[in-house]
């Protein structure tokens, strides 16, 4: 039988992400951090980025054999026949490659499970900060940390925040952004957000952190305009709808994952209160 969403983000989860994130932490420390390679789409591949990849797929093929893996390190022969998969793990087992190499600290493993093209778990684990941030749509988030053993898993939930993200600490909207990628398109949306709802604050960050930023209550809404892989956004909607909040196409629909023949994903609104009407006005001028 195979094991559902809650069984599955079990300890034994987090510890494997402890494993791999222990792995980038070597190598973010050794006198190779910088060396790398470009992929065929000219993006870069770090000794890390393989490193936590291995780690992540044996582990995971340990927790949960009946599922496939696709991890944006599979090679294409590996995944070839990934849309006929109902049910799958979804992975980047170092997302934010640019900011390893950069030595912001800006970087994350992504993990989720996906089930009819819905992520019905996700983990983002910080390997510096050795933090994972988990969430079961439907069911709840946490954050968690090591302790002992084990794994001490604090509550989180957008509700917490009033709703609000962090209008709590500021007037306004708290727009969470790329470090690298600007763009028209999100220019207007800060200007509609302006005119709408007040002053605007942009606070920039790599990686998937905007999802853990948004479920942290640390922001209202995060715009995406620019290319990113579906690796790189399932396991954060996991992450922010356990916690109350929503990641949205243009259309206003959920995002979905496996579904198409690329695997870009579309452009989205990640938002910590789905119910804001702000929102849907956002998304009818888009």
């Amino acid at each position: 039988m195979t094991a559902g969403p809650i069984a599955l983000a079990s300890d034994a989860l987090l510890d494997l992400c402890s494993a791999a994130g222990d792995a980038i932490f070597s190598e973010y420390r050794s006198s190779r951090a910088d060396e790398f390679r470009a992929k065929a789409d000219d993006s870069p591949l770090t000794r890390a980025d393989m490193a936590s990849h291995r780690i992540l797929l044996e582990g995971l093929r340990r927790l949960a054999p009946e599922v496939p893996i696709l991890s944006e390190e599979s090679p294409p022969e590996a995944v070839v026949d990934r849309r006929s998969w109902e049910r799958l793990w979804v992975v980047d087992p170092l997302d934010g490659t640019k900011e390893f190499l950069g030595r912001t600290g800006e970087f994350t493993i992504n993990i989720a499970l996906v089930d009819r093209q819905r992520p019905v778990l996700g983990v983002l684990y910080l390997p510096l900060e050795r933090v994972a941030w988990l969430g079961v749509p439907g069911e709840g988030a946490w954050c968690c940390v090591p302790e002992g053993d084990g794994w001490v898993r604090r509550p989180v939930s957008t509700a917490d925040q009033g709703g609000h993200g962090a209008a709590g600490a500021v007037d306004g909207i708290v727009v969470l952004a790329s470090r690298r990628h600007r763009n028209d398109r999100l220019e207007r949306v800060i200007a509609f957000l302006e005119a709408e709802a007040g002053p605007v604050q942009r606070c920039n960050s790599g990686s998937a952190l905007k999802f853990v930023q948004l479920a942290a209550g640390q922001g209202d809404v995060y715009p995406r305009f620019s290319p990113c892989s579906e690796w790189d956004v399932a396991a954060g909607q996991a992450l922010l709808e356990g916690a109350g909040g929503a990641v949205l196409g243009l259309d206003g629909q959920p995002l979905r994952y496996n579904a198409r023949a690329t695997l870009l994903s579309p452009h989205f609104l990640a938002v910590a209160d789905p119910a804001r009407p702000l929102w849907r006005a956002l998304l009818a001028e888009l």
